[in-house]
């Protein structure tokens, strides 16, 4: 934890603990190149860019200050006019995460911030709710990073496009993540839609940055696999609502705009 002093002045709210400033930073990592649905980024959703979507919700949570990770200029054009701050980040970085922890090292290089949240670009009505959980599953808890799910009321649990989580339930809606897989798991339910956004303890994004690709993650193609495989520790909470919308094909793009006409 930081003295309660801090480089970047904002008017967002700042925790306070024993004396110290306990601050979170929101990166929003993007990349032009997306392999499903190239650009879709940069996709008109009722008037407005996809990430500009997705920023203006993350700002709307009111948890830190907001910036865009993207790999070129095209998409920090767009953010800038939207009035937010982009940092631009290695075309080659081989998962979102690193693309997080390079933007976050280039805007904080005295590394202020207590908590890194990782927000999926592809997340334009992302609920304010499931912001301000993340963020506070981390503080009250010792897990290394935390994050969220919703439970799955239909058949999606089929769908290896939704990632379920296998979850060891310390109260009625928390636990610990044990498994992530886009297989319907555990056997026989519950299950449960995993929302991809995740809350690091700074010190635990470094060590998950600094860690080799692992097997189950190359298998399942779930980069958090790899946090679970070296030994470090997810904190999960259940919210009992509808998934966001997540833009990851043309189908879910009309959805998105459906949403809002």
């Amino acid at each position: 934890m930081k003295e309660i002093s801090w480089k970047f002045k904002s008017s967002r709210p700042h925790h306070i603990f024993l004396g110290f400033v306990m601050n979170t930073l929101v990166i929003i990592p993007a990349r032009v190149a997306s392999a499903r649905l190239p650009r879709k980024m940069l996709a008109d959703v009722g008037g407005k860019p996809l990430i500009v979507r997705t920023f203006e919700s993350a700002v709307s949570a009111n948890v830190g200050d907001v910036i865009i990770a993207c790999d070129g200029q095209e998409i920090a054009n767009v953010i800038q006019d939207a009035g937010g701050k982009a940092v631009l980040t290695d075309p080659e970085l081989p998962s979102g995460t690193d693309r997080v922890f390079s933007a976050w090292t280039q805007y904080d290089p005295e590394q202020k911030y207590d908590f890194i949240i990782n927000l999926q670009g592809d997340l334009p009505f992302i609920s304010q709710d499931f912001v301000k959980e993340a963020d506070k599953i981390i503080r009250n808890t010792d897990y290394d990073i935390s994050t969220l799910a919703t439970p799955i009321k239909d058949n999606s649990y089929l769908r290896d496009s939704v990632v379920k989580p296998v979850i060891a339930f310390t109260s009625k809606n928390d636990g610990k993540a044990l498994y992530f897989s886009r297989s319907a798991v555990p056997f026989g339910g519950p299950f449960f839609h995993h929302v991809g956004i995740y809350c690091f303890r700074a010190n635990g994004l470094k060590k998950f940055v600094g860690l080799p690709q692992s097997f189950l993650e190359k298998s399942e193609k779930l980069e958090q696999l790899r946090a679970i495989e070296n030994g470090m520790t997810i904190g999960i909470s259940v919210i009992d609502a509808a998934p966001p919308i997540s833009v990851d094909t043309a189908d879910d793009l009309l959805l998105a705009r459906e949403y809002l006409s």
